[in-house]
């Protein structure tokens, strides 16, 4: 039981836990007393706040001294313990860090953040997801370093392409490997100009001994490093003095972008999406966002943002910052201008073309709008290396992190049917093993039997997901239960729509065939 008299009437933050001890939610308040009681004295709760409340069994108190030290214990706590109802901020993108692996032979790899449970050395902040990950490709190309996780019995197809040195067969001891990865640690630290300086001197050693290959190696490696340090040079340069901020909200969902500007040039951009509902009764989600975004990225010189902040707030950035941060909320002018800029870009990155998506729903007389919508293709050269493909796309953009390849397993010699029919299958057995989020539309690349094949295999595994096929040379739509095809003007939205998604698709599944076709030639 909780006793809702014996909080403070103090702010500082409160911890709810579940009936097994684990923390469910963090929160701050002005005072803890009368905001641990509104969860329980209010009468209409939104969905998620009332699970989160049926679940509740105990509360702990933490005062602090002042709201500015209960938003950074706030923040510290949500971090450490990741409650499942605190606002998750994961999929943002948004940290950039590079990862040295502790292995044998180490790898280099993408972070999302710092985790530290995970071993090895973290490199970064970087500027921006797009920056880390050239410096990431430039060193693994330049340094030929392993990228694969496991390593093989026999080398890979980047051995052949000179872009590893094979270390899983031994083509390159541990003494030599380490000393690339030093090279590449070198660069990663900053300390580009020394190691150019060293390589330099190698390079005419090498050659003075005749060793021709290795100088020629060294000189390609050179080239590189050097390239790369005049980029972050340039990118070292630049400052964020600006960050635009804006948000929507839309069906208990939030969507919000945040802009870097640098002299008014839009520099880089990322966005969020999360659930209105992550916050405790009377909160602003705008304002922990802010917490919790800049608690773990720089802080800029202004923030140009659609509302006021709190004091406290305000207090949290500059401590952050270091420095003095203006907060502006324009009326007119070009900073306004640019607050309707990132408005227009959430609309446009969560939403898509939604009058592409409205179109197709009336045209095929469907009952809901098809958000999801996933397209299969089927490729293969003369019978051979045969792959199937699955694009998704939401909200008429493509959603590449549900893009999924196959390669045709029960099928032999040519029979696009059959292949169809094996690859719809396994995806939605596995859809529906896992309980997980179906499509509103599933399109098939190709005619009446490609299409027959597929829902053959959906009816069999008890699902009602509309399903269509839309054969190439006359660009006509294949509808289940009906004798003729639907013909859909060339300059209509909806066709143009279904066009660009099995477009995508035949093209993510001519590119696996041809990565497998090269692969099996090389072997």
């Amino acid at each position: 039981m909780i006793d809702l008299a014996a909080g403070p009437d103090k702010p500082g933050c409160y911890i709810f836990s579940d009936a097994g001890g684990k923390i469910i939610y963090i929160g701050k308040a002005k005072s803890l007393k009368k905001r641990v009681k509104s969860y329980f004295q209010k009468k209409v709760l939104d969905p998620k706040t009332e699970k989160m409340v049926g679940e509740i069994r105990s509360v702990e108190f933490i005062v602090t001294d002042n709201e500015v030290e209960a938003l950074i214990l706030e923040n510290t706590l949500i971090k450490k313990n990741n409650p499942k109802y605190n606002i998750d901020l994961k999929d943002a993108k948004s940290y950039a860090f590079i990862r040295l692996t502790d292995e044998l032979f180490p790898r280099l790899v993408i972070a999302r953040q710092r985790d530290m449970k995970l071993k090895g050395e973290f490199f970064g902040p970087f500027v921006s997801a797009a920056a880390r990950d050239h410096v990431l490709m430039v060193l693994n190309k330049t340094f030929q370093l392993r990228t694969c996780k496991r390593m093989p019995k026999k080398p890979c197809l980047r051995h052949h392409l000179n872009l590893c040195h094979a270390p899983c067969i031994g083509k390159i001891g541990e003494s030599q490997y380490a000393e690339k990865i030093k090279r590449a640690r070198m660069v990663l630290k900053g300390n580009s100009r020394e190691l150019v300086k060293q390589m330099s001197e190698d390079m005419k050693k090498a050659a003075d001994e005749l060793n021709f290959e290795y100088a020629l190696e060294l000189r390609n490696q050179l080239d590189a490093v050097k390239r790369l340090q005049e980029k972050q040079n340039m990118d070292r340069q630049k400052k964020y003095n600006e960050d635009i901020i804006h948000y929507l909200v839309k069906n208990d969902t939030v969507y919000l972008a945040l802009f870097n500007v640098y002299k008014g040039t839009l520099e880089n951009k990322k966005a969020f999406q999360f659930d209105y509902h992550s916050f405790s009764p009377d909160d602003d989600f705008f304002q922990e966002f802010l917490v919790r975004y800049y608690s773990e990225n720089t802080v800029p010189s202004e923030l140009v943002v659609p509302k006021g902040i709190s004091d406290p707030v305000v207090t949290f950035l500059k401590m952050q910052a270091g420095k003095n941060v203006h907060v502006t909320v324009p009326q007119r002018g070009e900073k306004k201008q640019l607050l309707e800029l990132v408005l227009k870009n959430i609309e446009i990155t969560f939403f898509g073309d939604m009058e592409k998506l409205k179109d197709l729903k009336n045209k095929l007389k469907m009952q809901e709008m098809p958000v999801i919508i996933e397209c299969f293709d089927i490729s293969h050269i003369s019978g051979s290396s045969m792959v199937a493909s699955m694009v998704q796309f939401r909200n008429a953009l493509p959603d590449k992190s549900n893009y999924r390849r196959y390669r045709i397993k029960t099928v032999e010699g040519i029979d696009d049917f059959k292949a169809i029919g094996e690859v719809v299958q396994r995806r939605y057995t596995r859809l529906k093993n896992e309980n997980t989020e179906l499509p509103d539309l599933i399109l098939i690349d190709g005619g009446i039997g490609q299409l027959n094949a597929a829902t053959a295999e959906i009816k069999k595994l008890h699902l009602k997901i509309p399903t269509i096929s839309i054969a190439k040379r006359f660009e006509e739509i294949y509808v289940p239960g009906t004798d003729e095809p639907l013909v859909l003007s060339r300059k209509s939205k909806s066709l143009q729509l279904l066009q660009q998604v099995r477009d995508e698709a035949h093209r993510f599944a001519i590119t696996y065939s041809r990565l497998l076709r090269k692969k099996d030639l090389l072997e």
